[in-house]
């Protein structure tokens, strides 16, 4: 390590840093930055000897991480330079070498066991492989991996007997050598319920699994989560008692304490497709001991009034079912349309691997006004969705993806006004990219056969534009036209948009972003394209989004929108 000299003229008690990693690929270096204590104060002022002190560290950090990489016989040497606009410029110049292979391995498990698909898997994706780099961080992964197929599976008492790994740095090799005694599968023993406010007959039907069943701590904590998801409960820990094993079979608790039984909500709201408003809500989270819940909740806005009351059974059996019974009223008014609507809704949903699936049937009548043409109907028909969302953090993700396919479908010509079958996508996408930096990508489809059109209200038809649709449009303004130049809707659908997202300091960021589609009837289709830039806030309980957009390629619109909305990514 060289430290150079510094000019008088530069020579001050404090200096900021810059580092500079020679030698290494991508990936490698990155991990070697990573881990210099060094990288901790590239904005923070040092004295010469804290950076005399901190670049030795850093060797040695260096040296760390090239042996966990594989690189034993790396070669590191360093230097301190003084820049021209004040502080240092610290150089790590380094040859890695020849990495370290893996020249022999033997990887086994005994007993039952080895006959368990998932350790059987665990054991074949072991890394490093024949040949390969010994990466210190994959074979703590993939021992891991096996140890925890083991538990997982009901291996309980799996024990690492053998555990040898041998580096030789002058031929450059690695030999490992592993072997697990797997020892007896044990399956579950009884459940116990304590501390609830439901009979033990009605909590049973929360286990994914049946007395006598080979042992799975991802069932365990399966049922966690499905105690917790039922939300009838403040608090829920479930512990398998495995010390308590008699004759293999592992007794459970679950200990429980009811949650506050009512729930009262209130909220204020602005956007620019509804206007100002306010939500009200009550539940009541369980009305009886079979856990029946009840809930009403009401919305006034400048543009939207409606209520809901609805009933919500908990279905027999393990499948996580639910049955629904919903009315609802509901007086919106939009850039397009004028519509009082009433709907009886009955569905069933379910949970399963991570999806929501809901099916029913509702029946859907009332007024509508569609720009100077006027309507009443009446429908029934099936419908379904399929919903699943995924995101590493609920009001703010860095990465998620999500969608919704659903469909309708009229299933008897004598209970409605007209028959129709419609089917729509609904898809989003988020990535981040570094600290402050997020793309998000989100696409519509739509399409519908019917057989009269005007007879369906304009809950049921397509349209597009608005805050969560086209930018630069008004809601519901983009749509196919009557003869006299209304906005009618349309039977497809076609949405696109990207935007992206910079935030800096105390959560506030910028987005710049493109939306484009159109909903139309038959082949009158036309792109609407809208543009523009917005304002973001990472609030408490989600992004507030403040855009400007102007609409740079259509027909129904040539003036400054903006929008105003408020809530999670996904």
């Amino acid at each position: 390590m060289a430290l150079a000299a510094i000019p008088a003229s530069a020579a001050q008690p404090e200096a900021r840093l810059e580092i500079t990693i020679q030698g290494l690929d991508t990936a490698l270096e990155e991990a070697v930055r990573t881990s210099l204590t060094l990288q901790q104060y590239r904005d923070r002022s040092v004295s010469r000897a804290q950076l005399t002190r901190l670049v030795a560290v850093g060797e040695k950090e260096a040296r760390n991480t090239l042996e966990a990489w594989g690189y034993y016989d790396g070669q590191i040497e360093s230097r301190t330079e003084p820049r021209d606009e004040g502080g240092f410029q610290v150089f790590f110049d380094i040859k890695p070498g020849e990495p370290v292979r893996v020249v022999t391995r033997e990887i086994t498990v005994s007993g039952e066991a080895a006959e368990a698909r998932a350790v059987a898997e665990a054991v074949e994706h072991f890394k490093p492989k024949l040949g390969e780099r010994f990466d210190h961080a994959q074979y703590e992964t993939s021992k891991t991996a096996i140890e925890t197929a083991l538990s997982d599976h009901g291996f309980l008492g799996a024990k690492l007997v053998t555990r040898r790994v041998e580096v030789k740095t002058a031929d450059h090799s690695a030999r490992i050598q592993l072997h697990w005694e797997g020892g007896p599968r044990y399956h579950f023993g009884p459940t116990t319920f304590s501390g609830g406010q439901f009979p033990s007959g009605f909590l049973q039907r929360y286990l994914p699994w049946d007395e006598g069943d080979e042992y799975s701590s991802a069932q365990v904590l399966d049922l966690q989560r499905r105690i917790v998801g039922a939300d009838y409960f403040a608090t829920v820990t479930v512990q398998p008692h495995i010390e308590q094993a008699k004759d293999l079979a592992v007794p459970v608790t679950v200990e429980l304490t009811p949650a506050k039984r009512n729930i009262y909500s209130a909220g204020f709201y602005a956007s620019t497709d509804r206007g100002a408003g306010v939500e009200l809500g009550a539940q009541r989270r369980w009305l009886n001991d079979r856990g029946h819940k009840g809930r009403a909740d009401l919305d006034i806005a400048q543009r939207l009034q409606s209520i809901e009351l609805s009933y919500r059974i908990p279905l027999s059996g393990k499948t996580q079912r639910v049955l629904g019974i919903a009315g609802t009223y509901k007086d919106e008014t939009t850039e397009s349309s004028v519509s009082q609507t009433q709907k009886l809704i009955t569905n069933v949903s379910r949970k399963w691997k991570g999806y929501t699936f809901t099916y029913g049937l509702q029946f859907l009548a009332g007024d509508f006004e569609i720009g100077s043409e006027t309507g009443y109907s009446s429908l029934t028909f099936l419908e379904a969705a399929l919903t699943s969302s995924k995101s590493d953090q609920p009001a703010f993700a860095r990465r998620g993806f999500g969608y919704t396919l659903s469909a309708r479908l009229t299933p008897i010509e004598s209970l409605t006004d007209t028959r129709f079958a419609s089917l729509n996508l609904d898809t989003k996408w988020l990535h981040a990219f570094g600290e402050n930096t997020r793309l998000i990508v989100r696409g519509e489809v739509g399409k519908m056969n019917v057989d009269d059109f005007d007879q369906l209200p304009p809950e049921l038809r397509f349209f597009a534009g608005g805050d969560r649709s086209i930018r630069g449009f008004g809601y519901e303004e983009i749509g196919s036209r009557n003869d006299v130049g209304d906005v009618i809707g349309g039977d497809n659908l076609f949405e696109a948009s990207i935007e992206m997202e910079r935030y800096w300091r105390k959560g506030l960021g910028g987005a710049l972003f493109v939306d484009a589609g159109d909903a139309w009837l038959g082949d009158d289709f036309t792109l609407h394209v809208g543009v523009g830039t917005g304002v973001r806030w990472k609030s408490p309980v989600g992004v507030l989004r403040l855009d400007l957009a102007y609409p740079i390629k259509s027909i129904d619109s040539n003036s400054w929108q903006i929008h105003f909305n408020i809530g999670p990514d996904f």
